[in-house]
């Protein structure tokens, strides 16, 4: 029995998972970086720090047992793309290094973003799809992007990524995440404001400006910024910003099938691990469990399993 690592140092989260390559099961651990309430985001020296301090303790979690390590996995930047960078993948960078000198085993990174779209993958049930020459969409809906991605199954690559659509301004995950703390909870502020949507009694029409595949959402955050300057309860204000963000994604799913006809959709991204928007979205895709929609480093363990040979899709 052999088990592959990946590790993820995000913006948002430290994770850390064991993929098993007899049985595709995980063990998987994560958590959030801490930022202080009122605060929007960390600095990357921040990040860097927390990363530092947690991943150890994540790490220790995770190895409860001695584990037979064939590859490891990590993710070296947001997305895979020319001049994409954050120090904060640095972390697990050199931890994937360590590892993987100190067991002698094959070492594989890849992007964030490939991370989220082969976990909500690996969630759904649907990494054959890396096998069909059928190329297939995917939304990865977070803090830092909002993007519509065409996936091409590649030999080499696993997937070849094309950004076709996505928000010209404002990201999904930051409207959420604006409108939350002024709201007063905690960031991110996902599952806060989820929670207080689903208090909601009188909803208000939502609003999204989209134009083809591309959408923005600076207006998200004005209009929210205005109802509670109006004294709008809060659990309206919060139901409004999640029904824009996912009125935008529909708009944008609908004109995706427009141009594309029957293409198969994945949405990833901590914003899909939203319920609310899971119900309006889930007839035309495939979601991710939310533990595999926020983020994590499974998808990171399937890639480098895959490129290292140790399961084969």
């Amino acid at each position: 029995m052999s088990f592959v690592l990946g590790i993820d140092t995000s913006n948002y989260t430290t994770s850390c998972a064991l993929l098993n390559t007899d049985d595709m099961t995980v063990r998987s651990c994560k958590k959030l970086l801490p930022v202080k309430q009122g605060e929007r985001g960390l600095r990357q020296s921040d990040a860097v720090f927390h990363h530092t301090k947690q991943l150890p303790e994540l790490m220790g979690q995770l190895f409860d047992e001695k584990y037979d390590i064939s590859a490891v996995g990590y993710s070296y930047a947001p997305r895979c793309v020319e001049g994409s960078y954050m120090p904060c993948f640095l972390v697990g960078e050199n931890v994937a290094k360590v590892v993987s000198l100190a067991c002698g085993v094959g070492i594989e990174r890849t992007s964030h973003q490939v991370g989220h779209i082969l976990a909500a993958l690996y969630s759904c049930g649907k990494l054959d799809m890396l096998r069909s020459d059928r190329p297939f969409a995917a939304f990865h809906v977070s803090g830092g992007t909002t993007d519509l991605l065409l996936c091409e199954p590649d030999h080499d690559e696993i997937i070849k990524i094309t950004q076709i659509g996505g928000s010209r301004d404002l990201k999904g995950g930051q409207a959420i995440d604006r409108t939350g703390v002024r709201l007063g909870l905690s960031f991110p502020c996902g599952k806060e404001l989820e929670k207080l949507a689903e208090q909601s009694e009188h909803k208000i029409k939502p609003k999204a400006s989209v134009d083809g595949l591309y959408c923005s959402l600076s207006g998200i955050e004005n209009q929210c910024e205005k109802l509670m300057e109006e004294g709008c309860a809060k659990a309206d204000i919060a139901a409004y910003c999640i029904d824009c963000v996912s009125l935008a994604v529909e708009k944008m799913t609908k004109n995706l099938r427009r141009e594309y006809k029957d293409i198969p959709i994945i949405y990833a991204g901590g914003v899909m691990s939203n319920k609310l928007i899971k119900s309006r979205l889930e007839k035309y895709g495939s979601f991710a469990e939310p533990e595999f929609s926020s983020d994590n480093a499974v998808g990171v363990a399937v890639y480098a399993a895959v490129r290292e040979g140790k399961i084969v899709i």
